[in-house]
């Protein structure tokens, strides 16, 4: 039986890297892999997936008006889908990701952010929260040895932002995992010292 997948984690548990040796290791068995994601996210280049340890394959890119069924019959049959920066698909994105299980018995494996800079869903990650079969988390330290759970988003100088849009594309000079704890600390601590 196939099964709809989320993986998730905060920013630099190794989410891309993990799809990426999945993907591997499916190609390794003979399979083919359907690799998708989504257009918003064009770090690497709009085609590409790559993990910070250097790990990288063509991606085919998915628009936030597609119907991700109808590309995904339009690309030809495979064995498994796996999806990266899942949380940027939109909800009814994630319902054809779930139709595609239900009705060809193909697993769906995604990969991505749960939660934003503020901890609050991206709309993708919610859907697959509600209509995943298997749900794992991805885990990460804060530099306290706490387990890091919120994706800092920092300014130039270190400082934790709390205001802007939900989605600002970046790496590690842009977002910092941190452990709720931690982040809430920083929070007030800045706070305290804007104020002198």
């Amino acid at each position: 039986m196939a099964k709809l997948y989320f993986k998730y984690g905060a920013m630099g548990s190794s989410k891309s890297a993990q799809a990426l040796i999945t993907k591997f290791n499916y190609e390794e068995l003979g399979m083919t892999v359907w690799l998708i994601k989504p257009s918003i996210d064009t770090r690497d280049g709009a085609n590409i997936i790559k993990s910070r340890i250097g790990l990288s394959a063509e991606a085919q890119v998915i628009t936030p008006e597609e119907d991700i069924a109808a590309a995904y019959h339009a690309a030809g049959r495979h064995d498994v889908i796996i999806a990266d920066e899942a949380q940027f698909f939109t909800p009814a994105q994630i319902d054809g990701l779930r139709a595609l299980v239900d009705e060809e018995d193909l697993p769906v494996l995604c990969f991505g952010l749960r939660t934003d800079f503020l901890t609050h869903f991206f709309p993708g990650a919610q859907r697959l929260m509600e209509l995943a079969d298997s749900l794992t988390e991805i885990k990460t330290v804060c530099a306290c040895g706490r387990k890091a759970t919120v994706n800092a988003r920092i300014d130039g100088r270190g400082r934790i932002v709390t205001e802007g849009s939900q989605v600002l594309l970046g790496g590690n000079d842009s977002y910092v995992a941190m452990c709720h704890k931690c982040w809430k600390e920083q929070l007030a601590r800045e706070a305290r010292e804007g104020g002198r």
